[in-house]
């Protein structure tokens, strides 16, 4: 991983996430695949993810699945937005200044593909617990009580859903 900088309470890291300190958390208001928005608390210092491998419960292969899956939710703009959008205005030919690269509705498509395929590839009665976990950043105990799942069924599920996610990505 690439050196991070401290910034204000937090620090950055590769891909510009921001990381808070462990214990941190803020109410997020995040839409479910079936469009009823939630509200949930989210500690910024650690996903569910990465609190299951950190502590053994996943492996290496399936962190990086669940991981890949989050970061093509976020570039798709699948989350709700909450405040406007400050990003620059897109440049257009001919104009002053240096082309920006990749045109960010590309970028967004094309992580869209990539999500919905994912999603596909989990199958269905899958995607649930994955987009639970992964992408809005709900932990196990809690997506299992409100899928009305028994306790510890959520880990075999979303570990059989993360396998499938792994083979999409093609990670070995």
């Amino acid at each position: 991983m690439p050196a991070t900088r401290d910034t204000h309470a937090g620090t950055r890291q590769s891909g510009g996430e921001r990381r808070a300190p462990a214990g941190q958390s803020v109410e997020r208001l995040i839409e479910g695949p079936d469009g009823v928005a939630r509200r949930l608390q989210v500690n910024l210092g650690e996903s569910p993810l990465s609190w299951l491998h950190a502590r053994g419960k996943l492996s290496d292969r399936r962190y990086r699945a669940g991981e890949m899956l989050r970061r093509d939710w976020e570039r798709a703009g699948l989350g709700p937005r909450v405040t406007m959008s400050w990003s620059p205005a897109p440049s257009t030919p001919g104009r002053r200044g240096a082309p920006d690269g990749r045109d960010p509705t590309l970028a967004a498509l094309s992580a869209r593909e990539r999500f919905d395929g994912a999603m596909r590839a989990a199958g269905p009665g899958l995607g649930d617990i994955l987009w639970r976990v992964a992408c809005a950043g709900e932990g196990l105990a809690a997506a299992e009580r409100a899928l009305d799942w028994p306790t510890r069924a959520g880990k075999l599920v979303l570990a059989l859903a993360l396998d499938r996610v792994a083979d999409f990505y093609r990670i070995g």
